[in-house]
């Protein structure tokens, strides 16, 4: 008899524990909660249940994916730098979070490691903007061999026609230019850095011609035929 309820006992602990390891698991009401805090607004509690989502999947949950969008729209860059590190290291081909990762680090000041993930990005994607950027940010800190063959990568490979670049044209005016635009402005920029001021001139002319009211182009080139210096991005 006693051996019996014994049985009985064991075998009701044991259904209570799968059940419980069942639960435990269980991410439905985790992404309910999660889906209901983006709705509102909540970027806080929305985070909470992804840390609890990716606790209960593993180290391979997709969920990662959505907690480094979750900080890189929040600007939180120094957390969304350190999510797209470990995507990364178990599946280093995923684009978007790589651009996340070099936004990340160009935000954080980190401009040399920002280059380096773009240039990785480059190579994967074939994406003339991100050629473009990989070509400012060597501009940037003043590397302008590395940035005269990115800007020449981002002249050769195919343009969309979707992308705008901004500039600030003064405190109170934007300005928004095509990218073909914008990648023959920076090949001038890099150009009059090395002391090429004819090829710099017929850059400057390139980016005018692709946007007649380029107004930093425009500028820039006038700089150039007086003789003056030209204004930075």
């Amino acid at each position: 008899m006693k051996m019996k309820k014994y049985y009985i006992t064991l075998s009701a602990l044991l259904a209570f524990v799968s059940f419980y390891a069942q639960d435990v698991n269980n991410t439905t009401l985790d992404k309910t909660i999660m889906k209901q805090a983006l709705r509102y607004g909540d970027n806080d509690i929305a985070a909470n249940s992804l840390y609890t989502i990716i606790a209960k999947e593993g180290a391979t949950s997709v969920y990662k994916d959505s907690l480094a969008y979750l900080y890189f729209s929040g600007r939180k860059y120094s957390s969304c730098f350190l999510v797209c590190t470990d995507i990364l290291s178990q599946d280093g081909n995923k684009q978007n979070i790589l651009e996340m990762q070099a936004i990340s680090l160009e935000n954080l000041g980190a401009i040399d490691k920002s280059a380096q993930v773009y240039a990785k990005l480059v190579v994967k994607s074939n994406n003339n903007y991100h050629a473009y950027k990989l070509a400012n940010l060597y501009f940037a800190i003043k590397k302008y061999d590395e940035a005269y063959k990115a800007i020449e990568r981002a002249q050769q490979l195919k343009d969309k026609g979707t992308v705008k670049v901004t500039y600030a044209v003064n405190k109170n005016y934007n300005q928004q230019v095509s990218l073909l635009a914008a990648i023959s402005n920076l090949k001038g920029l890099i150009e009059f850095e090395q002391g090429k001021n004819e090829l710099a001139k017929g850059s400057f002319k390139k980016a005018v011609d692709y946007q007649a009211d380029f107004v930093l182009a425009k500028e820039n080139l006038q700089a150039v035929i007086e003789g003056k210096q030209v204004k930075k991005e």
